[in-house]
C-alpha cells in the first residue's frame, strides 16, 4: 500500500526498533511507496511513520532489495558530499564511504536470515543514508 511520507521530526529522530518477520507488510508498503515517488531510490520505514528497522532500495539494475535491521560494519574511502532526502526539504552535507560492509537480515520463507554483503558507489551511499534513518539521525 502506498503510504504518505512522514516529515515529523519526532518520528524521524527516534531510533527504530528491531524488525521481525512480522514486519513484512511494512517492507511491502515501503516498496509500493518508493515506486510511487519520482526520483526515489530508497526509503526507511520511519519515513512512512513506522519506527522499525526496515529499509528498501533499488540497485543499479533497478531491482528492489529489502533489508531488515541493517548495520554498517565497516567503511572504506570516506568522502564529503551533498545528499538529498525524500523527507527533508534541504540537502545535507554528509560524509559517506565509497565501500561498505553491511550486516542485515533478509526474509526467506517467512523467517529472517542473517546476511553480510559489500556495497560500493551509489548503492553504498543509499544504504548508509537509510542506516542513518534507522538510528534516528536526520539527514
Amino acid at each position: 500500500m502506498i503510504k504518505e511520507l512522514c516529515k515529523d521530526e519526532a518520528i524521524l529522530s527516534k531510533r527504530c526498533e528491531r524488525a521481525t518477520a512480522q514486519d513484512a507488510p511494512v517492507a511491502q508498503d515501503l516498496v509500493d511507496t518508493m515506486h510511487s515517488l519520482e526520483d526515489c531510490g530508497c526509503l526507511a520505514a520511519n519515513q512512512i511513520g513506522v519506527t522499525k528497522a526496515v529499509v528498501v532500495f533499488q540497485d543499479d539494475s533497478g531491482a528492489d532489495h529489502v533489508m531488515y535491521n541493517p548495520r554498517i560494519m565497516m567503511g572504506l574511502r570516506a568522502a564529503k558530499m551533498v545528499e538529498g532526502c525524500m523527507t527533508r526539504d534541504e540537502p545535507s552535507k554528509v560524509t559517506r564511504y565509497q565501500k561498505v560492509k553491511v550486516s542485515f537480515d533478509e526474509l526467506v520463507d517467512g523467517e529472517l536470515k542473517p546476511r553480510r554483503r559489500d556495497y560500493t558507489g551509489f548503492e553504498a551511499q543509499m544504504i548508509q543514508h537509510m542506516c542513518d534513518h534507522c538510528q534516528g539521525k536526520l539527514v
